[in-house]
């Protein structure tokens, strides 16, 4: 017998969505192809709008119960000036959490079992099972076992990450792409008594970081990706190199023990795909990923994961059009996402900093209330727009630095 939906994927998008369609009382199935709880590459970063929704779904308080520091504060330097500013305020939230994926993923898995969601872990998809021209199920190997078999379900929504089986197979297109430009290392140090984040931004390197669980502080570095084979022939070095040269970040960090190997990747194409079709649709970063400089990527995930559930508890429970409600959702999605995925790409090409952009990050370093909004709007927390627009800018650097700063956007 069919289930209602399938979720491929157990981590923060699927375990989500499995979450909320299950205690909308639907039958859902997860398949996971890792076991849990395991790490996986992430920048940790959970924005406040992310918190808040934690919050919503009644799981915040089991999160900061394994000890997930909150960060209220965040410094954030670019070489001209130093902004600090707090993290904006999303219903009764004003913090970010930089958790470990070991501690996250599992939580989030555990709550959508306890809402009555099947999970399956070690099951990795190998095909989409099609009937009368639509996805009506998959087919899947159990890893290690050397079983698998087949579920059939209303729905499969493919929650599986930047490559996504379920995106490949179901033939989901990108209509708007980027090329990886910059290439990322993740590392975890020894760090009692860390408060607040810390960002560097020079012209060839971003660095950040953050509290996460015990005594750790998780750190991130973004370097051009003309420095993929040094990164990668010594990852620990050039880490150690780029933070040196990085600013407040390397000070901060300067003594800190690592607590673990340093992690690399170049793997950070931005692809905007088509998030559904007839019988499936996409989450997370399976539809919508870009380079993860920003930190938005797990608040975008538990933001889908919303949507969705919605759309699909909505559409199946009271035989409403599917195709329409996730139509709603896409088109939601793309007005919140896309101006973060415009940026993204920006930040993440390490051209010189024009003189307007300078004066900008100045102005604001001087002004406390336009440093809260300017993290308020890169976190997320309010739209991309409310700060970076026409009449906010000149206040800030004039109308003639306005106008630079517009020429001096990256096409």
């Amino acid at each position: 017998m069919a289930c209602d939906v399938i979720v491929v994927g157990g981590r923060v998008a699927g375990a989500s969505t499995a979450l909320l369609l299950a205690r909308a009382g639907l039958d859902v199935v997860v398949l996971e192809r890792a076991h849990l709880p395991s790490d996986t590459l992430s920048s940790h970063q959970l924005q406040v709008p992310g918190v808040a929704r934690l919050a919503r779904w009644g799981l915040l308080d089991g999160l900061l119960a394994t000890g997930a520091p909150a960060t209220r504060e965040v410094r954030f330097a670019t070489g001209e000036a130093v902004i600090e500013a707090r993290m904006p305020r999303v219903g009764d939230v004003d913090f970010l959490l930089s958790p470990r994926r070991t501690v996250l993923d599992s939580l989030l898995l555990e709550a959508a079992q306890e809402a009555g969601a099947k999970v399956r872990e070690g099951a990795s998809v190998e095909e989409l099972v099609e009937q009368d021209g639509r996805v009506a199920g998959v087919r899947y190997r159990l890893r290690g076992t050397g079983g698998g078999g087949e579920e059939r379900a209303k729905v499969v929504v493919g929650a599986d990450g930047r490559h996504s089986t379920v995106a490949r197979l179901a033939g989901a297109t990108a209509y708007r792409q980027r090329p990886a430009t910059a290439v990322a290392a993740y590392a975890y140090w020894s760090a009692p008594g860390w408060a607040g984040g810390e960002i560097s931004s020079q012209d060839a390197a971003l660095a950040g970081a953050w509290p996460t669980h015990g005594d750790e502080v998780v750190s991130f570095v973004s370097l051009p990706a003309a420095r993929w084979d040094e990164l990668r022939a010594d990852p620990e070095g050039t880490l150690r190199a780029a933070l040196a040269g990085a600013g407040a970040v390397g000070e901060r960090l300067r003594g800190a023990e690592l607590a673990g190997p340093v992690r690399c990747t170049n793997d950070l194409d931005g692809a905007v795909r088509v998030p559904f079709g007839p019988g499936w649709v996409l989450v997370g970063d399976a539809g919508l990923v870009m380079d993860p400089i920003t930190g938005l990527g797990m608040g975008h995930a538990l933001r889908d994961a919303e949507l969705v559930a919605a759309a699909v508890s909505t559409a199946l429970g009271n035989g409403g059009r599917l195709a329409r409600a996730l139509r709603g959702y896409q088109k939601q999605r793309d007005r919140e996402t896309l101006p973060f995925f415009d940026m993204t790409g920006g930040l993440a090409q390490f051209r010189p900093r024009p003189a307007a952009e300078r004066r900008l990050f100045a102005a604001i370093a001087d002004d406390p209330a336009a440093g809260d909004r300017f993290v308020a709007a890169i976190t997320g927390a309010t739209p991309v727009s409310g700060f970076f627009n026409p009449v906010g800018l000149s206040r800030l650097v004039g109308l003639r630095g306005m106008l630079e700063l517009a020429r001096s956007r990256p096409r």
